[in-house]
């Protein structure tokens, strides 16, 4: 049996304005469909696997869990990561849980480690790699998927592939190779080289190892990071189906990636041996606005559009409204994608400079009106001298808390049902009512109702 372990932390910076820190891409829907976490579990339907475990950042527990519960899937575990610290301290921490919590028939678990936020289209040949990489794993290889590069991109790190691993696979499945070497992203020049070669496959990100091998590797390649992650799990905390390390411990840990970490170091001296498996199943990271165009389809001018939204003598243009009426006219290869507190224009060829633009606002993404919690959400409506306006969105059964340190704040209902408790009273509130807070207090407000509730907040 599989141990899927879905590595849920990015950040997904390219994609803002509509990801952020509070709700990065992982947890989007940019396809139309399930969000990016939910589709990535749904490939694991028809393989023998367990019920995934989750790492993902701490404030994201909750949403991951919502998510999962929108499917109807369980999980084995959420891994809350107080920081993240890349991909080889949040697979330590998954190996190193599993290896406790496994059937008694598999504590030594082969992980199936996949990023949260890639898009495969053809599931079946997914699959059928997963497959060949199974047996590979239990063999006590540390498996890789490479992806058939389409084209010379430049955004991809490369492997480099070797002689094929005979007696893995059968008639019409994917010969797996050895692994070369790991490259990095290349220039043009570069990659247009590679492609024409036939020897280097994109880095996917996915891979398959049993536990003992990687917590093995690891404490050999990187001991620093093996010892920090024991650490961090041996002082963690469970509750429930949530996991959360120790703080400081974990946040100690070198930030590394699997590559860095073990897997450049494959075929060293006394080393596991690497394998890559060729993945041939229209693969994309959607790393940027370009390739969420090219994967969504579009009208008969090329143009992808979503949500409020009229196009004039438009082509091949992204647009995406959220909250208002978006207007393009005469425009081509544009990103144009609006929300309720940012918008960005961009041409299609530059949208990978994002990022920049990501790191040059404040906190690293501008000033957000909306922010995700664990509860629910908060969104600035209006503010003026001497006061602002809140609304607030509190999920069935969530519970939040709220100190006053102003004048005072009153909550009015909007919709649903939500029990008030103070230090002196409790009450619960439907449509249209009312309730003062008096400042330095502590005050919580939970859904007392099936549905979510909405509250306007006044803050004097």
């Amino acid at each position: 049996m599989l141990y899927p372990v879905i590595l849920a932390g990015g950040s997904g910076t390219r994609l803002w304005p509509l990801s952020r820190r509070h709700l990065p891409k992982q947890f989007l829907s940019l396809l139309g469909g399930d969000t990016m976490l939910q589709e990535t579990v749904g490939r694991l339907e028809e393989l023998e696997a367990a019920d995934p475990l989750i790492v993902c950042n701490e404030s994201h527990g909750a949403l991951a869990l919502r998510q999962m519960a929108a499917i109807q899937k369980a999980v084995l575990s959420v891994v809350l990561e107080p920081e993240g610290r890349n991909t080889a301290p949040a697979l330590t921490l998954a190996s190193l849980l599993l290896k406790d919590t496994a059937s008694m028939e598999s504590r030594d678990p082969v992980m199936l480690a996949m990023p949260a936020d890639s898009m495969i289209r053809n599931v079946e040949r997914f699959r059928a790699a997963v497959m060949v990489g199974a047996q590979l794993a239990e063999e006590g290889f540390i498996v890789t998927f490479g992806v058939v590069p389409r084209f010379a991109h430049t955004g991809y790190g490369y492997i480099r592939k070797g002689r094929v691993v005979t007696g893995v696979g059968g008639t019409g499945a994917p010969a797996p190779m050895e692994v070369r070497a790991f490259v990095e992203k290349p220039d043009q020049v570069t990659a247009e080289s590679y492609l024409q070669s036939g020897d280097y496959l994109w880095n996917s990100s996915i891979f398959m190892v049993r536990s003992s091998v990687w917590l093995r590797e690891l404490g050999r390649c990187r001991p620093e990071i093996a010892s920090g992650c024991v650490a961090a799990y041996i002082e963690g905390v469970r509750d429930g189906p949530l996991f959360r390390p120790h703080r400081e411990r974990f946040i100690s840990c070198p930030s590394e990636s699997i590559d860095y970490a073990v897997m450049e170091r494959t075929g060293e001296d006394g080393a596991a041996r690497g394998a890559v498996v060729p993945l041939e199943g229209g693969w994309s990271d959607l790393g940027s606005w370009a390739q969420v165009w090219e994967e969504r389809d579009g009208d008969n001018d090329g143009n992808v559009t979503q949500g409020n939204v009229y196009v004039e003598s438009v082509e091949r243009s992204l647009v995406l409204a959220h909250d208002r009426l978006v207007a393009v006219v005469g425009l081509e290869d544009t990103v144009v994608v609006e929300t309720r507190d940012a918008v960005l224009v961009a041409h299609r060829s530059r949208v990978q400079e994002v990022r920049r633009v990501v790191e040059r606002l404040r906190d690293g993404e501008g000033a957000a009106t909306e922010i995700k919690y664990s509860w629910g959400s908060c969104r600035e409506v209006d503010k003026g001298p001497g006061f602002r306006v809140d609304r607030l969105t509190i999920n069935p059964g969530a519970t939040l808390e709220r100190r006053v340190s102003t004048c005072g704040e009153t909550w009015v209902m909007a919709s649903g049902r939500a029990k008030i408790i103070t230090e002196s009273s409790e009450q619960v509130l439907g449509p249209g009512e009312s309730a003062f807070l008096c400042p330095g207090k502590v005050s919580r407000i939970g859904n007392a109702g099936a549905d979510d509730v909405e509250v306007v907040a006044v803050v004097y």
